[in-house]
């Protein structure tokens, strides 16, 4: 039996929002301490060794300099720091120490190449584009045993709008940057040369557009590492000395005091909806505090299209007005907007419900950025699509509404032999199963035999201290028992109340003095190879839980007063 009283349960809830609203900036954006990125450390220092090793020498030895100091007692790295050794933040830290310091880095590439060895070595990298920039890295850096045979990349696929948004999607800015250091690393013949004057201008010409759209800044999308590919790649081609020059000066701004650089620098709006959802779960849809906050986001809707990807104006992005607009994050503000007050006449929320509704798919799936991709990281995604059908519901859309019943019909044909559906952007399994199970248990399915068989496996895999974690057997986390605890609720299944108070009484065991939950790196950068923690997201999900939990059990029958057991 475990017995979870409802006083506990009021006081982490509201002892966890003021946590969570501490992080509140007066803007009305929630802020993080996300950790330093091996990854983008080494790709930043990198580039402005190849930009201007005189000019940038102050921060690349700084940042050099970091990197051997994260560097693990094995030999690897991490991709953020926490991390244990991975094969591709190993790889890339290894080249870039080659590349800029090798002198004074002897010691560590020979540590880092033998790691690199004992794990596999690039062979073991699935994701051919992860694989090949590995590859790419490695061979600039002289380690061609390491990289084995380097491929060319079709730059050519620059001059076909629609096969290029389809094939690589939000990967097109790093892939032009990757395509252009190859110049000087693949020979070319007279018929390549001449499909390569064609080719180089159009690519050079996207680079253009998302500089002007970003506002000329040189954010290149606000992240450190697909800056430095680009830079890499206009350095070492000659092109776009303008670009090239504004993303050095932006990645120059955007380092850390530590020398470091972050794995994903702007994430404010990622963290606001998360942050306005979990709240509005918690009770403070009315609170004075969220006032700000639902005009930054109402703000930060884009105004704009975005063309190199073809998105129309109405969306979202993760990070600022300017940044590239897309699903996941759209979703989560679309249902925060949803729930704040005088949600009825919010021309935002209305424009955006819109957008949502255009960017499905045709099969009824949703996917990140692109329509209709097939691209790995982009779409068509579960735990995205069902996000989309949980803003649209919670918008007031009905349950037969079509763009809900095709998104149901295309998840219920989704999951996998084992009873998990996956998430692209956060660890599976448990995130992906529990947000499709919560999604079409609202929109009418809970009883579907899918639906029942996920469940299934919910319980399954819920470890014997009452928490969950991705499904394999490893430790638990908050994050994760909060979304298997908000999932099974939504089914309304007697069955799962013991797992359920059981997950809860883990969550109140696990916040902290101050109210706050520790974070977990369940957030994917690179799928399968690179995750970061994100605290505001932890805080807004356990706060989300435990909200539902006690408005169910607040309705329940017999539940007694004070307490609720199972």
């Amino acid at each position: 039996m475990t017995a979870v009283t409802a006083e506990a349960v009021e006081k982490a809830i509201a002892d966890g929002a003021e946590a969570l609203l501490r992080r509140r900036r007066p803007d009305g954006a929630f802020g993080d301490d996300p950790p330093a990125s091996v990854l983008g450390t080494a790709g930043t220092v990198a580039a402005l060794h190849a930009a201007d090793p005189a000019r940038n020498a102050d921060l690349v030895d700084a940042g050099t300099a970091w990197l051997r100091g994260q560097q693990h007692d094995d030999g690897g790295w991490g991709g953020v720091v926490g991390a244990d050794s991975e094969v591709v933040a190993t790889a890339v830290a290894v080249a870039a120490l080659a590349l800029t310091a090798p002198a004074a880095s002897a010691g560590e590439i020979s540590a880092g190449r033998a790691r690199l060895a004992a794990m596999g070595g690039v062979d073991t990298i699935t994701d051919p584009a992860i694989a090949l920039l590995c590859r790419q890295l490695l061979t600039m850096a002289g380690m061609t045993a390491e990289a084995g045979r380097l491929r060319r990349l079709p730059l050519e696929i620059v001059l076909f709008d629609r096969v290029r948004r389809r094939r690589l999607s939000f990967r097109t800015a790093p892939f032009v940057g990757l395509a252009l250091m190859q110049a000087d690393l693949l020979p070319t013949g007279r018929l390549r040369r001449a499909t390569l004057a064609r080719a180089r201008p159009a690519a050079v010409g996207l680079l253009r557009s998302i500089h002007d759209h970003e506002g000329r800044t040189g954010a290149l999308s606000a992240d450190p590492w697909p800056a430095a590919l680009v830079l890499l790649g206009l350095a070492r081609s000659g092109e776009a000395s303008d670009i090239a020059g504004a993303v050095t000066g932006w990645l120059r701004r955007a380092v850390r005091p530590d020398g470091a650089w972050d794995a994903v620098t702007n994430l404010d709006l990622t963290r606001t909806g998360y942050a306005a959802t979990g709240l509005i779960a918690a009770g403070y849809a009315a609170d004075p505090r969220l006032r700000p906050t639902r005009e930054f986001l109402r703000a930060a809707q884009k105004t704009e299209p975005f063309e190199v990807l073809d998105v129309p104006a109405g969306g979202w992005s993760y990070s600022d007005r300017v940044g590239w607009p897309v699903t996941l994050e759209s979703a989560e503000i679309l249902s925060a907007l949803a729930g704040l007050p005088d949600a009825d006449a919010d021309p935002a929320l209305r424009t955006g419900l819109t957008w949502l509704t255009g960017r499905q798919d045709s099969r009824g799936s949703w996917s990140l950025w692109v329509r209709d991709t097939r691209l790995a990281n982009d779409g068509p995604c579960p735990a995205i699509t069902s996000q989309a059908v949980l803003a649209l519901h919670d918008a007031g859309h009905p349950d037969d509404h079509p763009a809900i019943r095709a998104a149901a019909a295309w998840l219920l044909t989704r999951q996998r032999p084992d009873g998990t559906f996956d998430n692209l952007w956060y660890r599976d399994h448990t995130s992906g199963t529990a947000v499709v199970v919560g999604a079409l248990s609202r929109v009418g399915h809970a009883r579907h035999d899918v639906v029942r068989r996920a469940v299934r496996w919910l319980c399954d895999t819920q470890l014997p201290d009452g928490s969950w974690g991705p499904g394999d057997g490893g430790a638990g986390s908050v994050e994760e028992t909060a979304w298997a605890v908000h999932g099974l609720l939504a089914t309304g299944e007697p069955g799962v109340a013991g797992a359920v108070d059981r997950g809860v009484a883990w969550l109140l065991a696990a916040a902290g003095p101050d109210g706050g939950w520790p974070a977990t790196r369940v957030c994917n950068y690179i799928r399968h190879y690179l995750r970061y923690p994100n605290a505001v997201i932890t805080q807004a999900v356990a706060l989300r839980a435990l909200g539902e939990y006690r408005r169910v059990t607040a309705g329940r029958a017999d539940a007694t007063p004070g307490a609720v057991a199972r």
